[in-house]
């Protein structure tokens, strides 16, 4: 399916969003579909077309939505207050996952990206897959967040374990985000409002984003980024 950018309201980029869910479940069980739902401004947008989409479809109230977080032990109190809390209004069945006790006692390691978020999320993520039965895992990507973004595909193969991630609003910008957020009355993390343009761990992640969106994020990490994708990061 093409995924067209240029051009396109934010009602006809929710309607793109809902022909990926449409192709989803021609090809897997509900059951099998969980959002990757970091608490950020994308992916929360993600939960909310979910949650719209399986409600205007009748799967509301069967536990069909799932959401898998990664707790790196890193992350924002700010953050993981506002994802349980919203998880908690939305009926979000969520599942947190952690990095093993060993991973957790080295702790984060901003000199060496690569191998910290191998550890604190490539890893717990991978084996979450593979106990939970995922068959997709949505996330909030975007086209315009990063080079390493501007992909073809709206889904992708990840082996090892096999799955499939999907990235239902790889054509929203940001700029659709906020406009969507501020459109369906959606709340958001409150760092958002300290400047903080984008969200990661704690030890990587400072306020701003000029010029780019992700200019507070490490930047040795940023630079690898295409490394972390092709190991299953999102």
């Amino acid at each position: 399916m093409e995924m067209r950018v240029l051009g396109q309201s934010l009602q006809e980029k929710i309607a793109a969003s809902y022909v990926c869910f449409d192709n989803l479940l021609r090809e897997f069980a509900v059951e099998s579909i969980f959002v990757a739902w970091t608490g950020g401004k994308d992916s929360t947008v993600l939960v909310s077309l979910w949650k719209s989409y399986l409600e205007q479809n009748g799967l509301e109230g069967k536990n069909h939505l799932q959401a898998l977080s990664i707790d790196t032990g890193c992350k924002f109190s700010e953050v993981l207050r506002f994802r349980d809390e919203l998880a908690a209004e939305w009926g979000v069945l969520l599942k947190v996952i952690r990095p093993n006790a060993d991973d957790l006692a080295f702790g984060p390691d901003p000199q060496n990206p690569v191998a910290c978020c191998r550890r604190l999320k490539i890893k717990p993520l991978q084996l979450a897959v593979e106990q939970l039965g995922v068959g997709v895992l949505m996330t909030g990507i975007r086209h315009d967040e990063h080079h390493s973004r501007q992909i073809d595909s709206w889904r992708e193969l990840r082996q090892g374990p096999d799955y499939v991630q999907a990235h239902p609003v790889l054509h929203w910008s940001e700029m659709d985000i906020w406009a969507y957020h501020l459109q369906e009355g959606l709340p958001y993390c409150e760092l958002y409002d300290q400047g903080f343009r984008s969200l990661g761990c704690r030890p990587c992640t400072t306020p701003g984003g000029e010029p780019a969106e992700r200019s507070g994020r490490n930047q040795e990490k940023e630079n690898q980024l295409h490394v972390l994708r092709s190991l299953g990061y999102f």
